[in-house]
């Protein structure tokens, strides 16, 4: 498998996992607002995608995206 094609392979695995969540999630009750933490890892994935060219620091702005939501994530399920 070429590395391109396992890229692909990842990326609609993530989308996928990505459907389902928001599929359950979504008859929890109203619709919940982005917190700041969430917007600011949200920018970073965004400004990663736009700094792709360069790789180190388009991956490293993904990189800290991602953390930042999931630091968001853990800190939300444990305030509920």
């Amino acid at each position: 498998m070429t590395s391109p094609l396992a890229y692909i392979l990842v990326s609609v695995v993530v989308l996928v996992v990505m459907a389902v969540l928001v599929l359950m999630l979504r008859g929890q009750g109203g619709q919940r607002r982005l917190t700041p933490l969430a917007g600011i890892a949200f920018a970073c994935v965004i400004a990663g995608a736009l700094f792709g060219e360069n790789r180190w620091l388009g991956y490293g702005l993904m990189g800290v995206g991602v953390i930042l939501a999931v630091v968001d994530i853990f800190r939300r399920r444990r305030s509920a």
